[in-house]
């Protein structure tokens, strides 16, 4: 890419380093690896308003992982839970009426706050919550949202899907790229990669979702999908992917067919509904398309023999998670 230096007092070509750079978010200096624009010719660092927002989002996201802070889609997925809207759930907490709207876009909650906000995650709790506190919700609201509690607690599947996806972590750590595990969009990206694949098998799946995330990682600061990816003999796979499998195809998201093949049995992925059309950001879908892209022609072996060359997969051993912190070394262009 090609942009004005005023050091060199012309337009000239630009590459993206990385360096160690520090932020003052809620009076604490925070330091992450941040991405800068420079110019190719004379060094000098360059505006980038991408770059720049993606670092400061990635100070944030380090801020909450140091104080185990919900991430702003995770304090959204609280509230649409019980069904309420942003002014209704600030109101049956006695906050502002602007204050969920503020931590669902990006501001950071207090302590306090986000501890009420894990306790109200639980069917249980909220119930308890509204039995036992005065709300400032009418009797007809109340009402209404006991009979979702009560929904939800009858609800076999709910029920079944709330304890296999407690098997995630929802804390954000490096560990899963500083975001707290999104089944909705873990699922959309194995929607997106079956469709935008004439035949894909569950070994190249692995792999295709471990660099989407990786790649988003190292320009965003934080993982698409929260994944934690496990170093396995065929390279990276996300944490408890068998299971994770077996609730897509109950929830009837996509399914496995067993083809044989000259005696090998192969493990196609076969989407039971389109693309989402709202569940990627339009940062995300450009990495996915460079992801696809790039390995449109690889089979399994070719993209599992590839992702061995990785420094994360190099580094670790089996059943260990390779950090995202080894996302700074992936170069999709290489041969």
């Amino acid at each position: 890419m090609r942009k004005y230096c005023e050091q060199c007092e012309k337009e000239a070509e630009t590459k993206v380093i990385t360096k160690r750079e520090a932020y003052q978010v809620c009076g604490e200096l925070i330091e992450v690896d941040a991405q800068v624009l420079v110019c190719s010719e004379c060094g000098d660092e360059l505006f980038c308003e991408e770059l720049d927002n993606a670092t400061l989002v990635k100070a944030y996201n380090e801020y909450r992982r140091v104080h185990k802070l919900l991430l702003p889609e995770e304090i959204k997925k609280i509230r649409e839970q019980y069904g309420l809207s942003q002014r209704s759930f600030a109101k049956l907490l006695n906050w502002g009426d602007k204050t969920i709207y503020r931590y669902e876009n990006g501001s950071i909650q207090d302590k306090a706050h986000n501890s009420i906000l894990l306790f109200l995650r639980e069917p249980e709790n909220m119930r308890t919550y509204l039995t036992e506190n005065e709300v400032t919700l009418d009797e007809r609201q109340v009402t209404k949202l006991l009979k979702r509690i009560e929904k939800i607690e009858e609800d076999e599947e709910f029920c079944t899907s709330y304890r296999i996806l407690n098997l995630f972590s929802n804390i954000p750590c490096e560990e899963n790229g500083f975001k707290g595990f999104d089944y909705d969009k873990f699922c959309a990206m194995v929607l997106f990669f079956a469709h935008k694949s004439s035949e894909l098998f569950k070994t190249k799946l692995m792999k295709l979702l471990n660099y989407s995330d990786m790649i988003f990682y190292k320009e965003n600061g934080i993982s698409i999908s929260g994944s934690k990816y496990v170093h396995f003999p065929y390279g990276p796979v996300p944490n408890h992917f068998e299971i994770l499998l077996e609730k897509m195809q109950m929830d009837h998201i996509a399914h496995i067919e067993i083809i044989y093949d000259n005696g090998y049995e192969k493990h196609q992925i076969i989407p039971d509904r389109d693309i989402p059309s709202d569940e990627f950001s339009d940062e995300e879908l450009k990495v996915l398309e460079r992801v696809v892209n790039k390995f449109a022609h690889f089979g399994s072996a070719e993209i599992s023999e590839y992702s061995h060359r990785e420094k994360g997969y190099s580094s670790t051993r089996k059943g260990e998670i390779i950090s995202y912190s080894y996302a700074k070394d992936i170069e999709l262009d290489r041969e």
